[in-house]
């Protein structure tokens, strides 16, 4: 039986302790690890927990009642969650009022999606995401996408670049250096069959395009439009022009909906219909309940932003599964997705003919068009060809 070190919980031949150096940080570090990942002998979450005296480590997937987490959330003016998505800000503008306190989920992409989703008190507080310096030296385990690094390589950039001491917490990597290095070596000199085989010279979609593939029969395309006054105005915007479709089968949804407050000036100028068109839509109340009868239970809203979203919850629609497509493009593309318009000529997607009114008759095609591309690219065995990036960036 091997012996393990009761320190890093690594066979005594593979402890990397000597290698931990003892950091010291303005941020207290807080991770929320999924269960699974515990288990994971190559995880680096302890490896970094180990290396801050001033962070903590708690495992779980619902953190409802959690004391701690529940203490955090009370000032969320000084918590930030090291989360990728499009409401994060960048460490740049997080170094304008960096936070006290840093929380980081630990696990797989879809393991820590989990978590972030099962707990709103996480949703509750401001996210940072960045771009790393480097490429991950994860060579012993597979990343989902080029940008992403494992849990110690981001805590490492993330404290570099918010403290502004990149130097001093490059030095966490020793360890994680030592472990991979000392992984792959057994590798190759092991003589019997490995525990796992893995597969680096085999291409695979990004996760974020498997997962997509593997929802596509739940998924239905949804797009919004508002009756939005200025900020100065007060007054909250409301859902007007409603259209989906599911990908499918091709059901389609469209409703055009009465405003109920004053409308807006501007509003037939962004939607692209008329007032009359606009004032003669139906009661708010009745073109949610067509589409309500419209979802399954299983379906999946699937949006190029959350603002479409938004404005279906506050017009009073129960809450459903949703996903957003827009940072799965980003990986696709690996730059920035623009808007949809954009970013079905940026992926090269064959284009879907308008079937709605507007610019929502416009948009919601585009987002098939790129929701199509992504399954299709999520379901490949070879990787696409490149193809020139076309289109201003946003």
């Amino acid at each position: 039986m091997r012996s393990f070190c009761v320190r890093c919980l690594r066979p005594e031949s593979a402890c990397y302790c000597a290698h931990v150096p003892q950091l010291e940080t303005r941020t207290r570090v807080v991770f929320l690890q999924h269960p699974r990942e515990r288990r994971v002998a190559i995880g680096t979450a302890r490896m970094a927990h180990l290396s801050l005296p001033n962070s903590e480590l708690h495992r779980g997937v619902d953190f409802t009642g959690h004391a701690r987490l529940e203490e955090l959330a009370r000032n969320p003016e000084r918590v930030a969650v090291l989360f990728p998505g499009e409401d994060a800000i960048s460490v740049e503008d997080a170094r304008a009022n960096p936070p006290q306190t840093l929380i980081v989920v630990d696990g797989t992409w879809p393991q820590a999606k989990k978590v972030v989703m099962r707990n709103p008190l996480l949703a509750g507080l401001p996210r940072i995401g960045f771009v790393p310096r480097r490429p991950s030296n994860y060579r012993i385990r597979a990343e989902p996408a080029d940008h992403c690094v494992s849990t110690i390589e981001a805590v490492a950039e993330i404290l570099g670049q918010l403290e502004g001491r990149p130097e001093h917490f490059d030095r966490m990597l020793g360890a994680f250096e030592f472990m991979v290095d000392t992984q792959l070596e057994r590798q190759e000199t092991r003589s019997g069959p490995g525990r796992r085989r893995i597969y680096k010279g085999e291409w695979r979609p990004p996760l974020e395009l498997r997962s997509l593939a593997e929802a596509s029969e739940q998924l239905v395309l949804f797009y919004a439009e508002a009756n939005a006054h200025p900020l100065e105005a007060d007054i909250p915007p409301e859902l007007v022009h409603l259209v989906a479709r599911r990908l499918s089968t091709g059901e389609r949804f469209e409703a055009v909906i009465a405003p109920e407050q004053p409308l807006a000036y501007s509003t037939p100028l962004h939607v692209e219909l008329s007032e009359e068109a606009l004032r003669a839509g139906e009661p708010r109340a009745q073109a949610l309940a067509r589409f309500e009868a419209f979802l399954r239970p299983e379906d999946e809203l699937t949006v190029w932003t959350t603002f479409a979203l938004d404005l279906l919850w506050s017009g009073g629609l129960s809450r459903k599964a949703a996903r957003n497509v827009r940072l799965a493009t980003a990986r696709a593309l690996k730059g920035k997705a623009g808007g949809v318009e954009q970013a079905v000529e940026m992926l090269g997607a064959p284009a879907v003919a308008p079937w709605a009114q507007g610019r929502a008759g416009r948009r919601i095609a585009a987002l098939e068009s790129v929701v199509r591309e992504l399954v299709a690219r999520g379901l490949a065995t070879q990787p696409p060809a490149r193809l020139p990036r076309t289109g201003t960036e946003g």
